[in-house]
């Protein structure tokens, strides 16, 4: 390995020269910094960065807790910041919470370990006004930035979401303007902000469309495409009369297309189907999805600036990012005045 001191011996400097200009520091000559540093890579010298943490107190590490990289909701998300901070000179420790309070209480307990100098998390969402483990990354004035809307008991910290309420809002509005009078709504799990949000936006077009919402179109789904193959099922069983369904996500509407499309329901012929998010399978499904975008690169970027507001110790507030409807094949207006979940 590559020291400073075999730098100098090559150079022709004090160890203290080589160290000052590999800092950047002003009382090195600018040509002298640059032949050090052109010496030092082409001996292929590295940094050890556990000496410069001690000397600065920094690590130049980030953590960042997602549910999983199978969340195609975080792909691009993980990809923005992963970037950004790289060219900000940071390094990224990567954990899966598998939306398992436990788990993301013992995942943040490491990342803190570590002494990573902030941390941006997906909250693990619980009906409790309070969490131990957010109570101590208070208390130790930890840098977070949190992706998705806060909860109560993570509110004190600032966080980068999407306008939830206005995406779903827009999404049934687009719905209800085709004329479609009862429309299902699949619900996400009950403890989320953005499923209580989205469920209001659905509510809301509905109400100014003149419809009150229905309990018995209202599904609790929850995130994946299982409960979407399972809230298809149950609706079949149930002969619910729907010629229009909007979804918590864009895997539980995919989950759900599927079911009916392999029972022999056509879409959007018999009924339509709008989902939220966005991803790239909603794009290529088997009918392309009516869906709501969710900026995720730009909400990665944003999540990154935020970060680097609290290292410089400035006041950070929660940004919201517009949503935007992106209209497919999976929604029309309904076939006469049936529905058809029970067209199989």
């Amino acid at each position: 390995m590559v020291r400073l001191k075999d730098i100098a011996a090559r150079s022709g400097v004090s160890v203290m020269t080589v160290s000052k200009a590999l800092r950047d520091e002003p009382d090195v000559s600018e040509a002298t910094k640059a032949r050090i540093k052109s010496l030092a890579q082409q001996m292929g010298y590295v940094p050890d960065s556990s000496a410069q943490g001690l000397r600065t107190r920094t690590t130049r590490l980030l953590g960042l807790l997602i549910p999983s990289t199978t969340d195609p909701v975080f792909a691009r998300m993980v990809l923005a910041i992963e970037e950004r901070a790289h060219e900000l000179g940071y390094e990224l420790v990567l954990m899966h919470t598998l939306n398992a309070p436990e788990r993301e209480e013992h995942c943040i307990r490491r990342l803190l370990a570590r002494r990573v100098d902030g941390i941006f998390i997906s909250p693990v969402y619980r009906i409790e006004p309070e969490a131990r483990i957010y109570k101590e990354l208070l208390a130790q004035r930890a840098r977070v930035v949190l992706l998705g809307p806060s909860a109560p008991f993570c509110s004190q910290f600032p966080s980068v979401q999407v306008d939830d309420l206005i995406g779903s809002y827009i999404a049934a509005q687009h719905l209800v303007k085709f004329g479609h009078k009862r429309i299902a709504f699949l619900a996400g799990p009950l403890a989320a902000p953005w499923s209580q949000a989205r469920f209001e936006g659905y509510r809301r077009a509905l109400r100014e469309g003149g419809m009150d919402v229905d309990d018995g179109l209202v599904f609790q789904a929850g995130t994946t495409t299982e409960d979407g193959v399972k809230a298809a099922s149950q609706m079949l069983s149930e002969g619910c009369k729907a010629s229009a369904v909007q979804a918590a996500n864009d895997l539980v509407a995919i989950g759900f297309a599927s079911t009916l499309l392999d029972q022999g329901v056509r879409i959007p012929q018999d009924i339509s189907i709008v989902g939220f998010g966005n991803t790239i399978t909603s794009e290529y499904f088997r009918v392309p999805m009516t869906t709501v975008r969710q900026p995720k690169y730009r909400m990665g970027v944003t999540a990154v600036e935020m970060m680097g507001q609290l290292l410089r110790g400035q006041r950070v507030e929660t940004k919201r990012m517009p949503a935007e409807l992106i209209v497919r094949a999976s929604s029309a207006a309904p076939k006469g005045d049936s529905s058809t979940a029970t067209a199989a």
